[in-house]
């Protein structure tokens, strides 16, 4: 990274958390390689007189003072940066989608984005892991209240959850029947008219939800076991679970390495699976996180291992 230019695309950065925010690391670990570090937001990407800019900030010391930057005085072509990280949180709506059109022009002039931008418009998350399913809990996609009712005769207890959501956000298990839960169905699908996604419940989650990162088409040997807190389900950091770094299972790395290979097709160097025992659950390649917390447990650097591999 010695002397190169890293565009990071991300939310504002006053919302991210310093002591947990996998971004913040990925721009301290290219600085500290020796290059400069700028951010904009989805808002700053114009495209003028035949090409894609950016209107941007320095971050000039990430490693002391990550949210503060400093503007820069002119608008840049994207493909004049070495590297731009699209590292921007869900939702994956209309703004997200028409920021990723752009960054698809950008490219096609010769930006190097990380991850490709085709791929984030073509891969809703939930559903990406449809594609191996074999490797996943019973699981169905759908908008109808018959086919809830349906689902929910097969197994004493589901999961619903929408297919935009992130952080835990509108997931409910369900341990019964009743007009409260099919009120909460009808909301989540929009008067029935949205599709979401229901699973049999895991009780693996216990045990812990796996975010496993997988770089460059491999996965990282460390996982992060994040673990739901008393009287909640819900292992997802944001959502009050504990981090632990664990060393992947043989299942595991056998499911990672059959994800990568697809991955690297689809020009995803960065993502992050969830596993809930040996089931698969979700990949995330919009903006995973989880390296900060293994970096800090144990001493192990998955986004050095990202920087030095591109």
């Amino acid at each position: 990274m010695q002397g190169t230019t890293s565009l990071f695309i991300t939310d504002p950065l006053e919302s991210l958390n310093p002591k947990k925010d996998t971004t913040i690391l990925w721009m301290q670990e290219a600085f500290t390689m020796g290059g400069q570090i700028f951010q904009c937001e989805m808002s700053n990407l114009i495209y003028k007189n035949q090409q894609t800019f950016a209107d941007f900030s320095e971050i000039q010391d990430p490693n002391h003072h990550p949210q503060i930057s400093c503007k820069v005085d002119k608008i840049q072509a994207l493909k004049d940066f070495d590297y731009i990280f699209m590292r921007k949180d869900p939702p994956v709506n209309e703004d997200y989608m028409n920021a990723l059109h752009l960054l698809s022009q950008a490219e096609s002039e010769g930006a190097n984005i990380i991850n490709r931008p085709t791929a984030l418009q073509k891969f809703n998350e939930k559903i990406f892991a449809l594609q191996f399913s074999n490797w996943m809990p019973d699981t169905s996609v759908i908008c109808r209240e018959e086919d809830f009712k349906r689902f929910k005769k097969k197994y004493s207890t589901i999961i619903l959850k929408p297919l935009n959501g992130m952080g835990g956000e509108s997931i409910y298990k369900f341990d019964e029947s009743s007009q409260d839960h099919l009120d909460i169905f009808k909301s989540l699908t929009n008067n029935h008219q949205t599709m979401v996604m229901v699973q049999n419940f895991l009780p693996e989650i216990y045990d812990g939800d796996y975010r496993i990162l997988i770089i460059h088409g491999k996965p990282f040997p460390i996982a992060l076991a994040r673990i739901p807190q008393e009287g909640s389900f819900k292992g997802n950091l944001a959502a009050g679970g504990k981090g632990e770094a664990r060393e992947l299972s043989n299942d595991q790395v056998k499911v990672s390495m059959e994800i990568g290979k697809l991955l690297m097709d689809e020009g995803i160097v960065f993502a992050g699976i969830d596993m809930i025992g040996n089931y698969l659950t979700e990949i995330n390649i919009t903006s995973p996180t989880g390296a900060r917390e293994i970096l800090l447990q144990t001493n192990q650097n998955p986004i050095k291992t990202l920087l030095q591999s591109i």
